[in-house]
């Protein structure tokens, strides 16, 4: 269901305070791999870039990408439509390195000025509205010309029909991150290119059902003994993801590195 602007800010703050973190569970273990791999592969090197994240849920809650990043010399930023996101995104930067520089605002309308930022990482963000493109027009505002982003939605193509799982609970209102759209990666692509960046690296991350995640999730949550068998049922993908790349490809968020191009003189 798709919410007015205020029905939607009320959503993620409840969303930021009810919701259980996910760290240490076996798939977003699984996750903080994929991603830190994204980092090294296609960021590098990392001391002294000035990193925008586009949510602060992994902060928060989930996989803690932005620390990793910031233990090895990134300046991390960030903004998150639910301010009690935000609350718990900072305290988990206490003892960092580098502090976590985080507003409460909206990815739409970014409080930045232009060319701010050498790299931008919005993964799992913009598909949770219909103002989508508006988003990544804002992403290519706020980045410096040269610089790349890793910009990632839900593959539509996802062979474990993801999408598909999303919109049932959606329909039945069991769905805990509300709104979602899919996408394919030559529609990203073309959202990509008509923002004004040029589309390099085409990937994914996360190979798994997304029903196992949640599954794993809520074990990892509410029943923690469980957790030894979900965490089992992670490894198989686990295993293919490193010893098998070409699945990667085929993963349940796609992954799209994106440079803004450099003025002409």
């Amino acid at each position: 269901m798709r919410l007015g602007a205020a029905a939607y800010r009320r959503f993620w703050a409840g969303v930021g305070e009810r919701f259980p973190d996910l760290g240490g569970a076996a798939s977003t273990r699984y996750y903080a791999a994929n991603e830190e791999r994204l980092f090294t592969e296609h960021l590098a090197p990392l001391d002294g870039l000035r990193v925008l994240k586009t949510d602060l849920w992994d902060e928060a809650k989930n996989t803690r990408i932005l620390a990793w990043a910031a233990a090895r010399g990134a300046r991390p930023f960030g903004v998150d439509i639910s301010e009690p996101t935000v609350v718990q995104a900072r305290a988990a930067f206490a003892r960092s390195p580098q502090p976590l520089r985080a507003a409460a605002g909206d990815v739409r309308a970014l409080p930045f000025r232009d060319a701010s930022f050498d790299a931008i990482y919005s993964m799992g963000t913009i598909e949770h509205f219909d103002e989508t493109e508006q988003a990544v027009r804002e992403m290519a505002r706020v980045l410096k010309p040269g610089g790349r982003a890793i910009i990632g939605v839900p593959n539509r193509h996802d062979p474990f029909m993801r999408p598909l799982l999303a919109t049932l609970l959606q329909a039945t209102g069991l769905y805990a991150y509300g709104y979602e759209k899919s996408y394919s990666r030559r529609s990203l692509r073309a959202m990509l290119e008509r923002a004004g960046f040029e589309v390099g690296v085409e990937t994914a991350i996360l190979f798994i059902p997304g029903g196992l995640r949640i599954l794993d999730l809520a074990c990892h949550s509410w029943c923690r003994p469980l957790s030894i068998l979900t965490a089992a049922m992670v490894w198989p993908f686990v295993w293919l993801d490193a010893h098998v790349p070409f699945v990667r490809r085929h993963g349940y968020l796609l992954a799209t590195v994106a440079t803004k191009a450099e003025r002409k003189n």
